[in-house]
């Protein structure tokens, strides 16, 4: 996967601010990025860091609205076509555990992943899995409420056929992350490239933040159940599933 470096125009053109306003971000250290020659310069690596954790900090519509205008107007950057990054499309009814038979962090993700297999489009499940211990001992993808988004630090096409998404529910919620309660709702997100992926977890977070949602997916008492609670909500939101 190639690699390139934002200046502050071009980064500024990518996340549509200021150039002023990047100078700002970057000078308070609310950007991650270096000066090279008295010049800031920023990898998109850690921008893409940076964006899929203010996807995560994002606890309003306004937050989510403000990101996904973002990752929206990057539309040119995917490579995926739109209708390939509905939640709908993504998760297959055969990928869900309900319930997910694991009690442990370790055996929370090795199921995740495995459930990944069910999809036809995931070649290397032990290096997924890897790849998602990796991304959970950096920081956390557990959110207050009871919410995991597993996933790789980047995607991996290389070990991929396709995007798709997996989902568990455990019956009694586990630690799974310090500093935030127990978790019992567990998405994996599997991705293609970069704009794909951060689509997705923006999607997801405003599926789970809208009411009602997660109740019903804990109410829910079959993997189809739980897939039309999903689907439901973003036709909703979206008119698409």
């Amino acid at each position: 996967m190639a690699e390139k470096d934002y200046d502050v125009m071009s980064l500024a053109a990518y996340l549509h601010l200021t150039p002023q306003k990047v100078e700002r971000l970057a000078n308070r250290e609310k950007l991650p990025g270096r000066k090279v020659g008295g010049k800031w310069v920023f990898s998109d690596v850690d921008i893409h860091w940076w964006l899929e954790n203010e996807i995560g900090l994002a606890d309003t519509p306004e937050d989510i609205d403000r990101l996904e205008g973002v990752l929206n107007r990057n539309e040119e950057y995917s490579e995926i076509a739109p209708e390939e990054m509905t939640i709908g499309a993504l998760l297959q009814p055969s990928a869900i555990a309900c319930p997910l038979l694991a009690k442990t962090r370790t055996s929370i993700i090795d199921a995740m992943v495995h459930l990944g297999m069910q999809t036809g489009l995931l070649w290397d499940e032990k290096k997924l899995a890897q790849a998602v211990r990796r991304r959970e001992e950096l920081h956390t993808t557990a959110f207050e409420n009871g919410v995991a988004l597993l996933h790789a630090r980047r995607p991996m096409p290389g070990i991929l056929g396709g995007p798709f998404l997996t989902l568990g529910k455990l019956y009694s919620p586990v630690p799974f992350g310090s500093g935030v309660p127990a978790t019992d709702i567990f998405f994996l997100v599997a991705s293609f490239e970069d704009s794909g992926h951060l689509k997705t977890l923006a999607k997801i977070s405003r599926i789970i933040s809208t009411p009602g949602v997660l109740t019903d997916l804990r109410d829910a008492e079959t993997a189809m159940d739980m897939w039309n609670v999903l689907v439901t909500c973003e036709r909703t939101l979206y008119g698409e599933g």
